[in-house]
């Protein structure tokens, strides 16, 4: 986020945090996070270069549609073992960098006037 923006959000009230930050998450955390979010867009690209649909991947590695939907989302109640199963699948590369995190923009609590 450039600096103009930044400030102009801060003006108007919102403060800009990491997710992390947001979410309260630990190093270690945040570290798990970023390697779901790495493995889950990995998997997809890799898909899409076979040129495999999502059934195509659940068929071979016998889950379902979306089961595999889930994977790429890097929801939170698929396992890495599994993301780790559709990844060396699809033949991917494990992911040389962590995905890039937008900040988390909230707007602060107005005070409110008690009468």
């Amino acid at each position: 986020m450039d600096k103009h923006k930044l400030k102009a959000l801060e003006a108007a009230g919102f403060k800009v945090a990491t997710v992390a930050e947001f979410l309260g998450l630990t190093d270690a955390e945040e570290k798990l996070v970023e390697i779901r979010l790495s493995l889950s867009r990995a998997i997809r690209d890799a898909r899409m270069a076979k040129k495999w649909t999502q059934r195509d991947l659940a068929k071979a590695i016998r889950s379902s549609q979306p089961r595999v939907a889930k994977i790429e989302s890097a929801a939170a109640d698929v396992t890495v073992d599994l993301m780790l199963k559709a990844l060396f699948t699809v033949d991917g590369q494990w992911p040389s960098k962590p995905p890039k995190v937008k900040p988390v923009v909230k707007r602060k609590a107005k005070a409110k006037i008690v009468e």
